[in-house]
């Protein structure tokens, strides 16, 4: 599918903002390559992220990066067009749920307990989840709706504060991504 030059240049600034989130904040994965290169349907453009190590456990922090990273994308779209586009779709539903894990399943707000509102459902037929019974109140509900609006609000913040303080940067490394449509790691690195 062609895409005008107007989407690729968003998509590039989008998949540069993944990027230089991603290099700006401590235990995040690596980027090892980034492409304005449409792949699949519905994918513009990728950031491919390589994890340094195995992990099996994730702190507060590093889930806050990540969604830190994921948001980037959205963010490079406010910060060098001033709007917002389609683009993030993805991002936003991964940001969505692991701030809803974070609240309901891992008890990282302290407003809420130590207490799991949500266990982790096995896939039922076709892949989909089928929510269960919700055992709390409508109160807590309330409570839990706004503590993932906060640490997504939260994460949104420290997305933007890194883009505005490398503007520069994002805007040459989306310049140098429309060039050579697709980047990798020393490239990347060769930037800073």
């Amino acid at each position: 599918r062609l895409i005008s030059p107007r989407e690729r240049e968003i998509v590039a600034h989008h998949e540069m903002g993944h990027a230089i989130v991603a290099s700006a904040l401590p235990g995040s994965d690596a980027v090892h390559k980034i492409s304005i290169i449409p792949r699949g349907i519905g994918a513009l453009g990728y950031t491919i992220q390589r994890p340094t190590e195995d992990r099996f456990l994730m702190t507060r922090e590093e889930l806050e990066n990540k969604m830190a990273v994921l948001l980037g994308g959205r963010v490079a779209e406010e910060v060098c067009f001033g709007h917002l586009s389609t683009g993030a779709a993805d991002d936003l539903v991964k940001v969505t749920n692991i701030a809803r894990s974070m609240v309901m399943r891992y008890g990282m707000v302290k407003a809420l307990g130590d207490i799991a509102y949500e266990e982790e459902r096995a896939p039922f037929l076709g892949g989909m989840q089928v929510p269960g019974p919700r055992e709390y109140s409508e109160q807590t509900a309330r409570e839990i709706d706004v503590a993932v609006r906060e640490i997504v609000s939260a994460a949104h913040g420290k997305a933007l504060a890194v883009l505005q303080r490398d503007k520069a940067l994002l805007e040459r490394g989306a310049k140098l991504l429309l060039e050579k449509e697709t980047l990798v790691e020393a490239e990347l690195a060769a930037l800073r």
